[in-house]
């Protein structure tokens, strides 16, 4: 039976309608971002499935005066040369019209368009429809760029109409977002040290992170042994990359010898290097990791290993700068840095005999103790997003995110095994969401030995869950004994209240029903 139609009319309505509310609702979702990046990415991502555009960008300017590349943007659909084509083709057309005007630009066909049909990117890429809408006015903030249609034509009025109240409304979550980054930025300790060193990889904002990374910059340009101490997990060989990438010896090798992972007999071998003849199976010249590093930097891991016969050798190299592969009898040159990590407390080593001292004073010219996240709390949330970011893009995975109740979680929990750990559980954690198809990480994924005690798995707890689980059952008892009173419990246990309202979403604790 056909349908009548008023019943056409009716169900377009609904449709209107319903998208309507699921832009107002997006819109809602939108504001309550306080970090730019998932906001530029779901703004984007908004923008360019209301006008079913195939291609988008957007881009905030930190000020007006700013040159060079911006510095927040997102890219929809496209690739990262892709998104440098976009800004070599419409820098000077488009984006900057945009930006100048204030006015949002339409093209039908950017190829046919005779402001920008000449450039060689639009005919390259031949670039069809084109919706540009600046985001704010006086100043203008920045903007969305949308290239391209899933269905062919133009992007229409409605389009145009869309985007630029989608943009009136982005324009007054950036600018709260640019001022909180800003604000946070000036409450980065780390930022005096940032700008004189290469230490991208680096997570953290904290004053004792700052601490750390200032001694790096002074004696990264020295030609000096640097000793790096701090417990296990904590970043050594990350940093060591870092001094060796900000010294003069930069573009030269950077090799790693973990002391503990090879045997006695083999440690020697592997740093000086091997003869032909120097021992029944050594047939051919071995290069060692001391000439394979030369002009650069040899970092030794866990060298509180070392055996004390390349103790000693060791500190040969360090007082002549010559040394003996397996075998030779003439003494080879080398131009080499020295720096190690050890994550054991080296003098009570000398204490026992088991570590040269005149090693030790030759070691730790300049020491830098590497903290524990225990004493950098304020880092756990940034470190956790990183982990994030980097376990989808090293596995192919959609983009997630970490909830706030999984942040939460991670500032709770304690961490033993320090960076290294936290890695290694958030990694774990976006590879189960992703596996159930869900868009955000929850404390479910980054703990799932918390979801009760039938649902565990049998075998010894680790330090970790075993002091979550002993923090959460003792926070529940105390809830239930003061009926939910969080000012009791919070008094009971000399904890804030506001830690308490932390400690019961990051446990997933649950009042009983009556």
């Amino acid at each position: 039976m056909p349908t009548a139609p008023h019943d056409v009319t009716q169900d377009g309505e609904r449709d209107r309608l319903q998208q309507e509310r699921d832009f107002y609702r997006n819109l809602l979702e939108l504001g309550a971002r306080d970090s730019l990046e998932p906001f530029l990415e779901e703004a984007l991502a908004l923008s360019a499935s209301m006008s079913g555009a195939k291609r988008g960008y957007i881009e905030l300017l930190e000020d007006q005066q700013h040159e060079g590349p911006p510095r927040f943007w997102m890219a929809h659909g496209c690739y990262d040369e892709e998104v440098e084509e976009i800004r070599a083709t419409f820098s000077r057309g488009v984006i900057a019209e945009a930006l100048a005007t204030g006015q949002t630009i339409v093209t039908e066909s950017a190829l046919r368009d005779p402001r920008f049909g000449s450039r060689h990117s639009v005919r390259r890429n031949r670039s069809e429809a084109v919706l540009c809408a600046p985001i704010g006015a006086s100043p203008t903030l920045g903007v969305v760029y949308l290239q391209d249609r899933h269905q062919p034509g133009p992007f229409s009025e409605e389009d145009r109409k869309r985007l630029e109240i989608f943009a009136r409304y982005l324009a007054t979550f950036a600018e709260r977002l640019l001022t909180l980054h800003r604000q946070r930025e000036a409450a980065d300790a780390t930022q005096p040290f940032r700008g004189r060193l290469r230490a991208e990889g680096v997570i953290g904002r904290s004053p004792t992170l700052a601490r750390v990374l200032e001694q790096v910059s002074l004696v990264a340009p020295l030609d000096v042994n640097v000793l790096l101490t701090g417990p296990s997990g904590t970043g050594k060989t990350q940093l060591a990359r870092v001094i060796h990438d900000n010294s003069p010896r930069a573009a030269r090798p950077f090799l790693e010898l973990n002391c503990a992972a090879l045997p006695e007999t083999l440690v020697e071998s592997e740093l000086f290097g091997v003869l032909p003849g120097a021992h029944s199976t050594a047939s051919r010249r071995v290069e060692g990791k001391v000439a394979a590093a030369e002009g650069g930097t040899l970092f030794l891991d866990e060298v509180g290993d070392l055996p004390l016969t390349s103790q000693a050798k060791l500190l040969q190299l360090l007082q002549s700068r010559e040394y003996y592969p397996l075998g030779g009898t003439r003494p080879q040159r080398a131009d080499v840095r020295i720096l190690a990590a050890t994550n054991v407390d080296l003098r009570a080593a000398v204490a026992r005999k088991t570590f040269r001292e005149d090693l030790l004073y030759r070691l730790e010219v300049l020491p830098i103790r590497l903290p524990a996240l225990a004493e950098r709390p304020e880092d756990l949330p940034d470190l956790a997003e990183h982990f994030c970011a980097l376990a989808c893009e090293q596995h192919h995975l959609p983009r997630l995110r970490l909830s706030p109740g999984a942040l939460r979680a991670v500032e709770a929990a304690e961490w033993p095994g320090n960076v290294r750990e936290l890695g290694h559980k958030v990694q774990a954690a976006v590879i189960r969401a992703a596996g159930e198809g869900v868009p955000r990480i929850e404390r479910r994924h980054l703990f799932p030995e918390a979801r009760g005690a039938a649902a565990q798995e049998p075998g010894p707890l680790t330090f970790q869950e075993a002091t979550q689980r002993f923090q959460a059952q003792l926070l529940l008892e105390t809830l239930e004994d003061t009926a939910w009173n969080i000012t009791e419990a919070a008094g009971k246990l000399e904890l804030s209240r506001s830690h308490i309202y932390n400690l019961i979403a990051a446990f997933g604790l649950e009042r009983r029903k009556p």
